[in-house]
């Protein structure tokens, strides 16, 4: 585990790779901005499955896998980058399916109704989609216009959610992300409003366990046996999600700086070890090692 006092930056991931069989790596912030990919992060992925290596995605995106990869290849992401991908809608269906027939109160955008078209297909029951009032529990895989939007704009749905005592999925912890240079609010910032009125949330992606047991299941899957956790590597942007959920689950982390905490950590070309030591400090789950973008 890295010293606070003395974080180490790495220049590369070839500087290590060879410790790890399986790379966990998140996806917006870390092989793409939303907007156009990193193609340095790209060829450091095919490098490391190259050496035998096997890479799952692993994602808070709200929707469903299919959605996901059309997206990456809309932004001419290779699709030898990755093996196999898990996204925090993919772990979404499964809350749904333990619930069948009850009736659903989506807080989101349209382009997330993808999430219930998948989930009838893959149960064969129809989600319900209701009123608040009509609704049994809530999923949230976003704010319903969330260039617009604050989790301030939800007060009064909260205040309702939580008299009816409604449980809510989060379909993406996240608290926000970054599109291009735009900083947009994510699903995670009104559960996290909804958990401090008493509201009881389910999470479905990062820092959580299930979003990376399902990763593992694929990784075993791919590579016909079990993964020790000291040889599995997560890669992320955001220290709440990506580098929490890593240490939390037992795996090491390398964290990207040049993503979502961009603004705090750089100082120009490189990263700001003062600031660095200092965000550290503030934060009590450390990564392996810093880097500002992912390369080989």
């Amino acid at each position: 585990m890295t010293n606070s006092s003395q974080p180490r930056i790495a220049l590369g991931l070839s500087e290590f790779a060879d410790r790890y069989d399986v790379v966990l790596c998140d996806i917006w912030g870390v092989v793409h901005n939303g907007q156009a990919r990193y193609r340095a992060a790209c060829d450091a992925l095919q490098r490391f499955r190259a050496g035998g290596g096997t890479v799952i995605l692993i994602t808070n995106a709200p929707r469903p896998s299919p959605p996901i990869l059309d997206q990456l290849q809309s932004l001419s992401v290779p699709r030898d980058v990755f093996d196999e991908m898990v996204t925090s809608g993919d772990v979404t269906l499964s809350y749904i399916a333990e619930r069948p027939g009850q009736p659903i109160y989506h807080i989101g955008p349209e382009r997330d109704f993808t999430l219930f078209e998948i989930s009838h297909q893959q149960t064969g029951v129809k989600p319900q989609l209701v009123t608040l009032d009509e609704a049994a529990y809530v999923v949230i895989t976003g704010l319903s216009d969330d260039r617009n939007e604050t989790p301030d704009d939800y007060a009064g749905q909260l205040a309702t959610m939580r008299a009816r005592q409604l449980d809510m999925v989060c379909a993406n912890p996240d608290l926000v992300v970054h599109v291009g240079k735009e900083l947009i609010y994510c699903a995670g910032a009104v559960a996290q409003a909804y958990e401090a009125r008493g509201g009881r949330v389910l999470q479905a992606g990062k820092p959580f366990a299930p979003i990376y047991e399902r990763a593992l299941s694929f990784a075993r899957k791919i590579r016909g046996t079990s993964v020790p956790r000291e040889r599995i590597l997560a890669i992320g942007d955001a220290m709440r999600t990506d580098i929490a959920g890593a240490v939390d689950f037992g795996v090491d982390a390398l964290f990207v700086t040049r993503g979502i905490h961009r603004d705090e950590l750089h100082d120009g070309a490189g990263i700001d070890l003062v600031a660095y030591r200092q965000f550290l400090e503030d934060n009590p789950r450390h990564p392996m090692a810093a880097i500002a973008e992912l390369v080989w």
